[in-house]
């Protein structure tokens, strides 16, 4: 059984955090540390990671040490630990050389808690010798995931942890991840050498997080429609191109929404001004690649859309993890086109590592089937990850809300499923769907005439239905057994078992109906969803305008003064002292010493102009 924290632990996360409670898993993580124990944790983004090792550092005598490969994060995670009493500093390539002297005299005089430094750095002339003076009571390394080469972003820089936990073999590591495979995890605590770590694996499911795919068709018109719905909020669009990226925020802009484009063609200076400007609200919406996210900890990103299909499912739930990391509702729209498969299945099949290809092409198609699935969305994403979900109606999916049309598609699915059998009878080989969808429609093309696949009894038979809604019920058949895919090569297609008995059986078989219109976009009300916080709109703004003030005078991003779930608390139970408002999550001792004043005030003001409000909201 779980050993609960101690008062003096409960009391510093009070103190420096202004939380009452921790967050699933934090407590035997933090818990774990104080014992020096090595650590594994895969938490969610949003999970928060960074308390497991935030906390136990105030609580220690020497220094943490956190090893990130987000130099734009440092800085911000410096501020934040600032901001909260704690004394925390960086060393990276940012800094003037000036700078970097002063916190190394600072760090040799023991007048920090927690170091944050790229792994590049360990390596430096020295700086294991100058670690070993500095008094390190722990390790933390951040992204673990980065020392897989099975990893999705594997850092080869990652790999000189292992000279790190040789020098220090006594001194505990923990090692923190939001998205591994069972591959990952294992290739992480090998690589790391962790010694008999505690483990902890939370769930992957971000209750909060709505996802929906929507069928592509006036692409722009669609996002903006989106976005216009909510001129407030931030949020990150994802394009496939550097092009694509640029265009859609210059379109954006053109209709009068403050875009601005992030991606690795831009130079580091470009790059820099926009991702501060989306992080200080100065911007809405970043139109970028997926060069953009790393390092990104603003937490009140609203949605994430992704204007093309990403190359696979552990890509697109990090990226789509960068919205509500605060744990209010936040919106995941992927808009979904057969064509935009083809044209990755082109760019895949141009690579010349046919391993690469396979693995490239298996990954694509697991992407498709999120996308087409009718399905629970957290059901298939889940699974990815080896977790399975048990609770049915996730209600927060479109699957959920508005499960797809259905019909009984036995006669399409036999029509197609006896082409694949005819074919695999007249010919010494197997074909792709894509060939199969030829012969259904009686197509004139060279392969189909060069191995007399138009005398099948099967040619021109499927003419009811257009191409990609054949191509559609052949990946359904698929995903429902009855037709299986070879995983290598040109992806083949060959009945199953379960193909053979319904073909011979006449079984019945539903299919789902293919999107024909756009379906409308359904604004979801800012407290909507699972970890909603329902509140005072207009005091939740007015709170929103003092809170960017104060974040412009000190030059921070506005989550670091107050987090958007703070505020909508303050915007709900109204704290007009002191005492009130300390008890408002994430209102530490030093932010109500800063500023409890002024909140308060504006609270007291708002309620001598509106003095019902305040009825409106008694639980």
């Amino acid at each position: 059984m779980p050993v609960a924290a101690s008062e003096e632990t409960l009391a510093a996360l009070k103190r420096y955090f202004g939380h009452d409670s921790f967050r699933p898993l934090q407590e035997e993580i933090v818990n774990d540390a104080l014992a020096g124990r090595d650590v594994f944790a895969l938490l969610p983004t949003g999970g928060g990671k960074s308390l497991c090792y935030q906390l136990p550092a105030v609580l220690s005598k020497g220094l943490t040490v956190v090893i990130s490969p987000l130099i734009a994060l440092m800085k911000d995670q410096v501020d934040g630990l600032s901001e909260n009493g704690i004394s925390a500093t960086f060393l990276n390539s940012s800094l003037p050389k000036q700078q970097a002297r002063q916190r190394y005299a600072k760090l040799f005089a023991g007048e920090y808690k927690i170091l944050y430094v790229a792994p590049e750095r360990l390596m430096l002339g020295g700086f294991l010798d100058d670690l070993k003076s500095w008094g390190v009571e722990r390790f933390a390394v951040d992204e673990a995931h980065c020392i897989s080469e099975w990893g999705h972003d594997f850092r080869p820089e990652y790999r000189q942890l292992a000279e790190l936990r040789r020098r220090f073999p006594d001194t505990p590591f923990m090692a923190l991840t939001a998205t591994a495979t069972d591959r990952v995890r294992s290739d992480i605590l090998g690589q790391l050498k962790l010694r008999d770590p505690q483990s902890y694996v939370a769930s992957f499911n971000r209750p909060n997080l709505n996802y929906r795919v929507e069928h592509k068709q006036a692409v722009f018109r669609q996002i903006l429609k989106f976005v216009q719905a909510r001129p407030y909020e931030s949020g990150i669009v994802y394009c496939y191109s550097r092009k694509a990226a640029e265009q859609l925020a210059d379109r954006l802009r053109q209709e009068g929404v403050e875009a601005l484009a992030y991606h690795a063609g831009m130079t580091p200076n470009q790059r820099a001004e926009n991702q501060e400007a989306f992080i200080r609200d100065n911007a809405k919406v970043i139109c970028a690649t997926i060069a953009f996210g790393m390092g990104i900890d603003k937490p009140n990103v609203r949605y994430v859309i992704h204007q093309d299909i990403p190359k696979n499912i552990e890509g697109y739930y990090q990226e789509t993890g960068r919205a509500g990391r605060d744990g209010l509702p936040s919106d995941c729209l992927l808009f979904f086109s057969p064509g935009d498969v083809a044209k990755q299945l082109q760019f895949i099949a141009d690579k010349s590592d046919p391993k690469e290809r396979d693995v490239a092409s298996q990954q694509l198609r697991q992407m498709v089937h999120y996308a087409e699935s009718s399905q629970c969305r957290r059901e298939v994403m889940l699974a990815y990850f080896s977790e399975t979900w048990t609770d049915g109606n996730c209600g927060n999916c479109d699957n959920c809300r508005q499960p797809k049309e259905t019909f009984d598609g036995t006669i399409p699915a036999q029509k197609l499923m006896s082409c694949v059998f005819r074919v695999s009878q007249a010919s010494s080989f197997a074909v792709g769907l894509n060939h199969i969808v030829d012969i259904l429609l009686g197509s004139r093309a060279e392969k189909v005439l060069k191995w007399g696949h138009d005398r099948l009894t099967t040619y021109d038979i499927g003419g009811e239905y257009k191409r990609a809604q054949w191509q559609a019920f052949g990946r359904e058949l698929i995903r429902l057994g009855y037709l299986e895919q070879n995983e290598e090569g040109f992806a083949t297609l060959s009945l199953t078992a379960k193909g053979r008995d319904a073909l011979r059986q006449r079984i019945p078989i539903t299919l789902t109906k293919l999107p024909v219109s756009e379906k409308s976009l359904r604004s979801r009300t800012p407290a909507s969803g699972a970890g909603a916080i329902d509140c005072d709109e207009d005091l939740f703004a007015i709170l929103r305008s003092l809170r960017k003030e104060f974040a412009d005078e000190h030059s921070v991003p506005a989550y670091i003064i107050f987090s958007d779930v703070t505020l909508r608390e303050m915007a709900r139970y109204f704290p007009t002292s002191e005492d009130r408002l300390s008890n408002i999550s994430g209102v530490g001792q030093k932010k109500l010493e800063a500023y409890g004043e002024a909140f308060i005030e504006a609270i007291t003001e708002y309620l001598i102009a509106n003095p019902d409000a305040k009825d409106r909201w008694t639980d």
